[in-house]
């Protein structure tokens, strides 16, 4: 019974790869990402279509064995996850700290849509189709590109719409607070009424 314990140990928190190595392949292959997503643009972030998720998704299970190496250990995954949050923590604290390095790393923001009309060739700079555009604004709840005043893709992969006028879902909210607001006003006038006839 200790025999096997002690086997099992061994293979659960013995790292057959050098501490230094396990921390360093995590490092390099996060900065390797960080620079292949920064060149292949913000499309991939955001996720438009099957494709795109896909491509995320095998990311993680293509660099896997990039950065633990031939380690299945505990103390191994301990130590990679580590060295990735540490990796991932520091480059926030210097792009917290260097607004200009923020912009080298992320990138700018594209506008796609400016007062309603959309900039055909930021959109083709963005490898982004029409109806990629239009899934994005009917997600916002717009359905048509003249009824947007800004659209613009930010360095993260999200998207900023702003309407010319307020969105259908805007309007339904101002309606439903200013029925509201008479129903609270009808409310306390009844009260008053109430309490001067007692």
């Amino acid at each position: 019974m200790h025999d096997l314990l002690q086997t099992l140990s061994h293979d659960m928190f013995h790292m057959p790869l050098p501490l230094a190595e396990k921390i360093l392949r995590p490092v390099i292959v996060y900065l390797c990402l960080v620079v292949f997503l920064r060149l292949f643009g913000k499309r991939e972030l955001a996720q438009l279509n099957p494709f795109d998720l896909v491509v995320l998704l095998s990311l993680s299970n293509t660099v896997q064995n990039a950065m633990i190496g031939d380690d299945n250990s505990v103390s191994g995954g301990v130590a990679g996850a580590f060295s990735l949050l540490a990796i991932n923590w520091l480059l926030a604290w210097v792009l917290y700290r260097a607004p200009k390095a923020t912009v080298l790393l992320a990138g700018k923001a594209a506008t796609l849509v400016r007062e309603g009309t959309v900039d055909e060739a930021e959109l083709k700079k963005q490898s982004l189709t029409h109806e990629d555009l239009v899934s994005v604004l009917n997600k916002n709840g717009f359905n048509d590109p003249a009824d947007v005043q800004l659209c613009v893709l930010e360095p993260n992969g999200t998207f900023y719409v702003e309407g010319k006028k307020p969105s259908s879902d805007s309007l339904e909210r101002e309606e439903m607070i200013r029925a509201l607001q008479e129903l609270s006003t009808e409310v306390k006038a009844l009260r008053r009424e109430i309490e001067a006839k007692g």
